[in-house]
């Protein structure tokens, strides 16, 4: 019999979208505003082995937490379809999209998916009780397809996070979300596979995003507004975040996705606290293990990651790890292939020191590897940094312009820039002695707040000012 891989629906599970449209993958990353008090998330054991007939209890402790998130996007297009016979020109126009969510923490901290999200323009955040919130985006992270929103609320029931680790094939789990708009349905199913790489994530292995994917396989019935719900135990803990399905029509047809909550709640803290995903590295190239790499190694099993290379002066090298070693574990979880090793890697960030069991030469080591990240130190960078550090504020000296300089212009503000040695300003061709008058067509007196509007800025930015000698120019700052 033909086999036919079923097309992997991720924007159908994005939502329901103005004729037809499903949202698919494009960034949209805000800034994390700071002095916020710490998430207060509770962690509870997975769901008992025990044969389970009874989905009540769950399902009351999780309706309650998920959320239909309601989403509008603009996108250019005609208002009147006839417009487009008559030569009309094509203008934005708003789209509306649906969505799942899970709250976390009792004052409105929500998960969701980055693609229910992406590109929104208005986020509007609906409680089980039917009372309606705006919601802002707090952070978003493609390479996962985690976003966190915040609504402004108290008092709200949350779920407990739960442990993806001891999860097992065959456990009974429950999706939990709004499919086709409809408010809190919950369905049921068994955890059908674990570490799913469906290579959906795949457009954003590029720049200094890399994809996740271990996905947890169900059989529970998800469909378009299942996205960013919740996969519960029959405790009623989250075990994951409804994402994905894989189909021939775009709707359930036996397979769906959920990511893991151990690395969503890493995910999750990392955008809470820093407005970016702090990203972890060994260093190391792998492979799955074959027949003959499990044959010259004297191994057991198929169980484990071959290191391929070790990248000079990482963190793989630093500790002493070599190629031809068999990877085992990371801590204390056992990791059967690179996509249960990449997950595990996931959980921990830069600096963190994590002890990684080899096979060498048949002999069993212990070795204590200290992570790094992506430029092979230990640094935390925030969002804000980041930013910086791509447009070349590091690279950059700004002034205030003096009152002669501003008279001789005929200008009442700006910021002259005294020395530029790198990044997007000196890319752009910006020279010494510019005096900056705005960003973004907004004015910028003091070069503190014109500091922060670059870095604070979303995609791209206008630059405009004067010259010395009079002649005023524009620059585009690109992503």
């Amino acid at each position: 019999m033909k086999k036919q891989i079923g097309m992997l629906a991720m924007g159908a599970l994005g939502g329901i979208v103005a004729f037809g449209a499903l949202a698919y993958f494009n960034q949209h990353t805000n800034p994390l505003p700071g002095d916020r008090a710490p998430l207060r998330f509770v962690n509870l054991p997975a769901g008992s082995s025990e044969v389970v007939s009874d989905f009540t209890t769950a399902a009351e402790k999780s309706i309650n937490a998920v959320v239909h998130v309601k989403t509008e996007t603009m996108r250019e297009g005609y208002a009147d379809p006839w417009t487009y016979f008559f030569g009309g020109v094509p203008h934005q126009i708003p789209s509306q999209s649906s969505g799942s969510g899970v709250i976390l923490s009792e004052d409105g901290y929500i998960v969701t998916n980055n693609h229910v999200v992406q590109n929104a323009t208005k986020v509007q955040v609906k409680l089980n009780n039917n009372e309606v919130y705006d919601a802002e985006v707090i952070g978003t992270d493609p390479a996962s397809d985690l976003a966190v929103l915040k609504i402004d609320a108290k008092n709200l029931p949350f779920l407990a996070y739960g442990n993806s680790d001891d999860v097992k094939v065959g456990q009974w789990v429950l999706a939990v979300g709004n499919p086709f708009n409809l408010t809190s349905t919950v369905t049921a199913g068994i955890v059908s596979a674990k570490a799913r790489n469906i290579h959906l994530l795949d457009d954003k292995a590029s720049g200094n995003v890399m994809p996740i994917e271990s996905f947890i396989q169900t059989d529970a019935a998800v469909n378009p507004g299942n996205s960013g719900g919740a996969l519960v135990g029959s405790n009623g803990e989250l075990l994951g975040i409804n994402t994905a399905i894989a189909s021939t029509t775009g709707t359930y047809a036996g397979y769906s996705f959920a990511i893991p909550v151990n690395l969503v709640k890493k995910v999750v803290n990392d955008l809470f606290e820093y407005g970016k995903v702090q990203r972890a590295f060994i260093g190391v190239s792998i492979r799955d293990l074959d027949k003959n790499i499990v044959s010259e190694q004297k191994l057991n099993s198929y169980k484990g990651v071959f290191v391929s290379d070790v990248n000079p002066g990482g963190a793989a090298e630093k500790a002493g790890i070599k190629s031809e070693d068999v990877i085992l574990k990371v801590g204390d979880v056992p990791v059967g292939n690179t996509t249960e090793l990449m997950e595990q890697v996931g959980k921990y960030r830069p600096g963190d020191k994590v002890g990684i069991t080899v096979v060498r030469n048949g002999a069993m080591l212990s070795i204590p590897v200290v992570l790094q990240n992506m430029e092979g130190t230990t640094k935390l960078k925030s969002k804000s940094e980041e930013t910086k550090e791509i447009i070349g504020l590091n690279s950059a000296e700004f002034a205030q312009a003096s009152p002669e300089e501003l008279n001789r212009l005929n200008l009442d503000h700006g910021v002259k820039v005294n020395k530029v040695t790198g990044g997007k300003l000196k890319e752009a061709g910006i020279k010494p002695g510019f005096i900056i008058t705005k960003v973004d067509k907004s004015k910028v007196t003091t070069p503190s707040e014109l500091a922060n509007k670059l870095s604070q800025s979303q995609g791209g930015i206008l630059i405009e000012g004067y010259y010395p000698n009079g002649i005023k120019a524009y620059y585009g700052l690109g992503q």
